[in-house]
């Protein structure tokens, strides 16, 4: 009786271990694919709980999502419903947490992220635990439960989920900086992203101050150095070494859309005269 008991016990066990992988991982995440292949990226930024305009950023172009969680109002269940309303879409779901705390970023993989965005890193714990919570074991301490990861990227989600989810640390501010050759260093954190505005904030300089360069400069090198990819803003897509961006969000998307739509030079796509057919607009 106790030999059947321990075996069922084993049985029961056993597939909450994560079972060995043979060959080639599983990807699904592009992004992580065409920065390996040596392609840049771009991420369009959302702070819209509207799922219709979660669609339209999510399959405009863009290779990822910035969805902006940090500095909106955006709840999880709002962006659960977004990120489900676009399953299939081309764009690969980033979210930037409030804070690399676990519920955040369990949270936030649970609902189907791919990337997990850590603002305001001035600690190397900090970056640690953003691994250590989105990553489930060996690599790291993610809980299993429930969430629509399994919708969004198959059954074997459990299984494939290491090899996919990225984690991006946003370098803000000097501390940072001084920091970033460390950041670089920890096993998991797959790009470095270093925030302009918020560096000239907390810093006082302005971009193009050769005092705020060379605190640029010094996490370039570091990141690179470490063979982690270097990431800004999409003004700085022409900056060496740089290969993942933050795209502008759907306000000033659609401010430029209008500003185009009504300029006398815009490209005339259709006859002269002949109205669209009103439902046939890309998602």
């Amino acid at each position: 009786m106790r030999r059947f008991v321990l075996s069922a016990l084993v049985c029961t066990l056993i597939p909450w271990v994560a079972p060995a992988q043979s060959g080639a991982p599983k990807i699904y995440n592009t992004v992580k694919t065409k920065l390996k292949e040596g392609k840049k990226v771009v991420g369009g930024t959302v702070s819209s709980p509207d799922p219709d305009v979660y669609c339209a950023m999510a399959n405009s172009g863009f290779d990822f999502t910035w969805i902006e969680m940090q500095h909106s109002s955006l709840g999880y269940q709002d962006v659960a419903r977004m990120i489900r309303a676009c399953k299939g879409a081309a764009a690969i779901p980033f979210i930037r947490v409030p804070d690399a705390t676990e519920g955040d970023i369990q949270k936030a993989v649970d609902i189907g992220a791919l990337g997990i965005i850590i603002p305001m890193v001035e600690s190397i714990d900090k970056v640690k635990n953003g691994v250590k919570f989105a990553k489930y074991p060996p690599i790291g301490k993610r809980s299993l439960g429930g969430g629509q990861y399994g919708v969004m990227w198959g059954a074997d989600y459990r299984q494939t989920a290491n090899d996919n989810i990225m984690v991006v640390a946003m370098i803000e501010s000097p501390a940072g900086v001084d920091i970033s050759s460390q950041i670089a260093a920890i096993p998991g954190v797959d790009v470095i992203f270093v925030a302009s505005t918020d560096l000239g904030s907390f810093s006082g300089l302005k971009q193009g101050d050769p005092q705020y360069e060379a605190l640029a400069t010094r996490v370039h090198d570091a990141t690179l150095k470490a063979g982690v990819k270097l990431a800004g803003p999409l003004a700085w897509k022409e900056r060496p070494g740089y290969t993942f961006f933050q795209g502008p969000g759907e306000t000033a998307l659609i401010r430029s859309g209008a500003q185009a739509a009504l300029s006398p030079a815009a490209p005339q796509t259709r006859r002269s005269g002949i109205a669209p057919i009103e439902g046939s607009e890309p998602k």
